[in-house]
């Protein structure tokens, strides 16, 4: 790796920017985390992410942006390799990497729901998306077995928001889907995943969703 330090510009609740964050961890490369308010993006970090988005890594004065791009480079820059060897493996984790973020959206889907009905409808869109993961798990305890690879750097963040979900009711999402449920614990006692988040993620995220015009924050404020 470079000799000048790495800094990630980073969001407290950025499924992306856990990527990121368990892949340094993972590699043990040392940087600093910059958290930024996206909703008041400093002038700063609109001139260096094109999207407006984070991850950032800033490399001395280079600039990566976009979380794939950035673990695929600290893949081919710091051992220990997070891919499978094989071509045809690296290929099919790649693709389950994408899955991940469809994943993501989906999770976005279900806590935006605006009502009811679409509450149920995207519900059922994301527990099928966990359905289709559990079908198709190869390995245990992670994805491909004892080793740990990037795209489980991408499903931990995914499986972390139900922890969240848990804590405000009991929405079936993993009901018979044993292989995931192994997987979520898993990922969870990793001490990358586990770290990755700050301290208060878990009350963020729950501000974050009862603040959101949505049918879950409701059923957030009826708990309450």
């Amino acid at each position: 790796m470079p000799d000048h330090p790495l800094r990630l510009v980073s969001h407290h609740l950025c499924p992306y920017v856990q990527r990121a964050v368990i892949t340094l961890t993972e590699k043990g490369i040392p940087h600093e985390r910059q958290y930024i308010d996206l909703a008041n993006k400093p002038a700063w970090f609109r001139r260096l992410s094109p999207l407006g988005k984070v991850p950032v890594l800033c490399i001395g004065k280079a600039v990566l942006f976009e979380s794939a791009v950035i673990c695929e480079y600290l893949e081919e820059t710091a051992l220990p390799r997070l891919h499978p060897e094989s071509p045809l493996q690296r290929a099919i984790h790649r693709a389950w990497i994408e899955f991940a973020s469809a994943t993501l959206a989906a999770i976005a889907g279900f806590y935006n729901a605006p009502d009811a009905a679409a509450f149920e409808e995207r519900r059922g869109q994301l527990r099928e998306r966990l359905a289709w993961l559990d079908r198709h798990l190869p390995g245990a305890p992670y994805f491909a077995g004892e080793g740990f690879h990037l795209v489980d750097a991408a499903w931990g963040p995914v499986l972390r928001y139900l922890d969240t979900f848990d804590a405000i009711d009991d929405f079936g999402l993993l009901e018979g889907l044993e292989r995931v449920v192994a997987y979520r614990r898993a990922l969870a006692s990793r001490p990358s995943v586990r770290d990755a988040v700050p301290d208060d993620y878990a009350a963020r995220l729950r501000d974050f969703l009862a603040r959101r015009p949505s049918h879950l924050a409701e059923r957030i404020t009826t708990e309450a």
